[in-house]
């Protein structure tokens, strides 16, 4: 209550000195006016003009105060005065003018006609002073305090965001950067300023541009570029060894939100060069509202951001199911954070237990199933094929048929690229797995369907935090092979593609999400590198280890068999089923689970007794 007190006693004592400097002001600039019409000689000024000035100057005063208070210019917060203040600063001083001219032709006193504009000159002159000089002075201070603990920062981008960015870094009192110099490849900006900075040049001009000011960093400010542009940027920046940011999202610029706090590091999901994909999910996800829908795997990288998607689509019910329990209660904490109205029920199960998948949904009765709970870790797998085999085929066999069973209306899996003519177990699991869900589809009222992609960046699985660890310890970085490509897409944007295909979804076909360009992960490793300020082979070394047991040097995303059929979406595909003889299958799946539990060392020729397209290397 105190400091309330305290604050409005000093805006009160503030606005006071205003006013009485306002006044003084006025009374000045009445005299300043006639010292300037007579040419700065006082001697010459005719005594019946200054008796005049002064005569009426109380009016005056009356009349200038009272259109400054409209204009709010003892009430605006000139720390961050711009050009609205000065427009509002240059319309009261005309209007007190204005009212001088009005005051002395109404009592029939004649003042020279120059006299009016003078004083209205004179009039703002004094006012920006006293408005615009703490702003001054405190810039220059800010220069004073500039050392080795401010940042030198280059901008690239010379236009609004930038503007208002130059303009954030300059006036806070929170940020210890220094905008040296500015970039824009647009040439009429060349040698033009910014808020008292130059715009220096180009994007190539980066490089030379950071040794000449010694740049710390970078910042990026061209929120509507689309992703190649920025891309191209970054390939100059990277380069550097400077921090890299940038700001993130066109919206922000309109919103106004455009600043220092919306600053983002510069990461590898960046440097793909494309546009994030975009799906209208509000127009395609009417068919979760009002559903109770089930999540396998739901504490896991895609099964948690199902999880998030689906709950804010107004579920009837929301089932997370997983048997780790240390992500499944991360994820559960943020659910009920995030949507505190969402009927959530969180479950610890393995989908391996025929009798507990049972239960699970008899009690709840799902609409809808996110079949995601699967082991994708290529190696380990190798390592445990077994494991492999009991969880993925024999745990997704025993949902599915609970599914069939409680006639659940849609049941959606997710696959992979490594299905397709898979050299490793993990991919050979869930080709049958597809094959499992294409042939249930035949022989039930449930809607099954299987959706095939790529890596996802930031995943548990992901080469990126891998990559960061190693980066943070000081290398070495550890890439299998120096061709290796692999498709990428972030974990929101595959799992907003993985609903809308289950909203096409008929039943029985294998939904295929374009993954865009592959990409080289020698090359995402040593952009990872450059973007962290070290330089490759130098700071930090990338090692080749070779490939490891079951990995590819490329993924494919369709078997030829399967063919190609078009969605709504261009980035979803539909893959033709593959003719198979489904009684010899399901003869060859129920062997398969008899055999599996005596833990054999051969299970691999098994599986490739029913995936016929799988090739594993020697073990």
């Amino acid at each position: 209550m105190n400091v309330l007190i305290e604050k409005n006693q000093f805006l009160i004592i503030k606005r006071i000195f205003l006013v009485a400097y306002d006044i003084i002001a006025v009374v000045a600039a009445s005299l300043l006016a006639l010292f300037i019409r007579f040419e700065g000689n006082y001697a010459a000024i005719p005594r019946k003009y200054v008796v005049k000035s002064l005569q009426y100057i109380p009016v005056i005063i009356i009349v200038t105060v009272i259109v400054f208070y409209c204009f709010r210019l003892y009430s605006s917060l000139w720390t961050y005065a711009g050009a609205p203040e000065l427009i509002n600063i240059t319309f009261a001083s005309a209007l007190s003018a204005l009212a001088q001219m009005s005051v002395m032709v109404l009592f029939d006193v004649r003042m020279p006609r120059s006299y009016y504009i003078l004083y209205g000159v004179a009039l703002w002159m004094l006012v920006f002073l006293s408005r615009f000089s703490y702003r001054g002075i405190r810039t220059l201070i800010k220069r004073q305090e500039s050392g080795a603990a401010t940042s030198r920062v280059l901008i690239v981008g010379a236009g609004a965001a930038g503007n208002l960015l130059v303009k954030e870094i300059r006036n806070s009192d929170h940020v210890s950067k220094r905008v040296m110099c500015i970039v824009d490849d647009d040439k009429s900006k060349e040698g033009s300023y910014l808020h008292g900075v130059k715009v220096m040049g180009n994007r190539q001009n980066i490089p030379d541009l950071v040794k000449q000011y010694r740049i710390d960093e970078i910042i990026i400010a061209m929120p509507s570029a689309p992703a190649k542009e920025i891309k191209e940027i970054l390939d100059v920046c990277k380069e550097t060894g400077c921090d890299l940011k940038r700001l993130p999202g066109v919206y922000q610029l309109v919103n106004g939100e455009v600043g220092i706090s919306k600053l983002k590091e510069v990461d590898v999901n960046d440097l793909l060069g494309r546009e994030p994909v975009k799906v209208d999910l509000s127009a395609i996800m009417d068919y979760v509202a009002g559903k109770v829908v089930l999540v396998t795997g739901g504490g896991g990288s895609i099964g948690s951001e199902i999880c998030r998607q689906v709950a804010g689509h107004n579920p009837k019910m929301l089932v997370l199911v997983d048997i780790y329990e240390n992500t499944t209660y991360d994820i559960q904490n943020e659910l009920k954070n995030r949507f505190p109205e969402l009927n959530l029920v969180v479950l610890i199960a393995s989908v391996r237990n025929t009798k507990r998948m049972d239960m699970i949904f008899e009690t709840y009765r799902p609409d809808i199933v996110y079949h995601a709970a699967a082991h994708k870790h290529v190696p380990l797998m190798e390592d445990s094929p077994n494991e492999a085999v009991k969880n993925n085929v024999l745990g997704t066999w025993k949902v599915v048929q609970a599914a069939d069973k409680w006639k659940v209306k849609r049941f959606v899996m997710i696959s992979t690229d490594k299905a397709v003519n898979p050299t490793n177990i993990m991919g050979a699991t869930k080709r049958i797995c597809e094959m499992i869900i294409q042939t249930y589809n035949t022989r039930s009222r449930t809607e099954f369907v299987a959706v095939r992609f790529g890596n996802v960046l930031g995943s548990n699985g992901s080469v990126i935090p891998l990559f960061k660890r190693q980066i943070e310890q000081g290398g070495p970085v550890t890439v299998t092979h120096p061709d290796i490509i692999r498709y990428f897409m972030t974990i929101p944007e595959a799992v907003s593609l993985v609903l809308q295909a289950g909203a096409y979804a008929k039943g029985g076909e294998i939904f295929v999400l374009d993954m865009g360009e592959p990409v080289k992960i020698a090359d995402l490793a040593r952009n990872l590198i450059l973007l962290s300020g070290h330089k490759p082979g130098e700071d930090i070394q990338i090692v080749y280890t070779g490939l490891r047991p079951g990995e590819k040097l490329y993924e494919e995303m369709l078997m030829h068999e399967e063919g190609l059929q078009d969605t709504e979406n261009k980035l979803i595909h539909i893959g033709k089923p593959i003719k198979m003889d489904e009684e010899h299958f399901m003869m060859q799946l129920e062997n398969l689970k008899n055999y599996v539990v005596q833990e054999p060392t051969d299970i691999r020729k098994w599986v490739k007794e029913i995936v016929p397209t799988y090739h594993p290397q020697s073990q």
